[in-house]
């Protein structure tokens, strides 16, 4: 049953998931623009990995029930041809989370095919999740989904993004951030989750540091938007990673290839051999530590090779400052 509000605050719980997206999909909520809604949500997992989870719970793992999303949330007065704009107000972790290296999965699969997981302490009061005794990383969390139905027929799985979002695993999607989505349903009907407590550019071994997430959420309806056919966004001004950390700079390897793909491999690939020779991690360690910390970036596409880089902050290595 749908609930109505006026400009004020209501909430989605854990119990309100659904798997597919579909214009069909009832709505669990009914809010006018410029409500505020408060989500909880599960990690990606769908509690398939828990706090104490050990490396069978990758074995067992079904993938069918991963990623779901919270909603939907119909939006009073969004049509096709509108823009629905998403203030990020407020995301909050749980105290822990987890990343893993899942047999098939990842940019590069076919070089790891065993299952690997670690099962991370989220420290609120310090603002880092410990990776080991010489490296931590600054907590910067975010939804990897937030999406709107799409305007045809069907059910659509949550795993893949749309043009109308969905999981986009976006690390520039934080508190402070603006995104606007295109609206192709009457109601737009929003859903959200995969909660990330850090994730670097690319999300290269197929997951991020994935946490339950509280995330508080303020609905505006942009009429007449129709310039906006894919998911825009607004970061903050000086939008910076919590809490502050010394600028150490950035190491960066670089990946060539004619194919952009195979540029981005190379770059990771690059990458792991630099962890793995000079900060003594085995090659898993390494893929999970790119994973979470390293930004893939296109430096160039106009010459007969592409040009990838990889990059990592140099201040999650300052084994002073992380009390090692």
């Amino acid at each position: 049953m749908g609930l109505t509000s006026a400009c004020k605050t209501v909430h989605v719980g854990r119990h309100q998931k659904h798997q597919k997206w579909s214009k069909d999909e009832p709505p669990v909520l009914t809010i006018s623009s410029g409500d505020t809604v408060t989500f909880d949500t599960i990690d990606g997992s769908n509690g398939q990995i828990v706090e104490d989870s050990a490396i069978s719970a990758i074995d067992s793992f079904d993938i069918s029930l991963a990623d779901p999303v919270f909603g939907p949330v119909f939006i009073r007065d969004a049509e096709p041809g509108d823009a629905l704009k998403i203030e990020i107000l407020d995301l909050q972790t749980a105290n822990w989370g987890w990343t893993a290296i899942m047999p098939g999965f990842g940019l590069l699969a076919n070089e790891f095919p065993d299952a690997h997981l670690k099962i991370w302490k989220l420290d609120q009061d310090t603002g880092f999740a410990k990776f080991n005794d010489n490296i931590r990383i600054p907590l910067r969390p975010f939804l990897g989904t937030m999406g709107l139905a799409a305007g045809v027929e069907g059910e659509f799985s949550t795993i893949p993004p749309t043009d109308v979002g969905g999981n986009m695993d976006c690390r520039e999607l934080t508190a402070g951030t603006t995104l606007y989505l295109p609206v192709q349903t009457p109601g737009a009907l929003f859903s959200c989750g995969d909660g990330h407590a850090a994730q670097g550019h690319g999300e290269v071994c197929g997951t991020a540091i994935e946490t339950p997430m509280r995330a508080t959420l303020r609905f505006t309806v942009c009429k007449d938007h129709s310039w906006v056919t894919s998911p825009h966004f607004q970061t903050a001004p000086q939008a910076a990673a919590t809490p502050s950390v010394t600028d150490k700079g950035r190491y960066s390897v670089m990946g060539i290839d004619a194919d952009l793909l195979e540029a981005a491999k190379k770059a990771v690939r690059n990458t792991i051999q630099w962890l793995t020779a000079t900060k003594g991690l085995s090659r898993s360690e390494a893929y999970m530590l790119a994973s979470v910390a390293g930004d893939l970036q296109i430096a160039e596409v106009v010459d007969l090779n592409n040009a990838v880089t990889m990059s990592l902050p140099l201040n999650i290595f300052d084994s002073e400052q992380n009390g090692a």
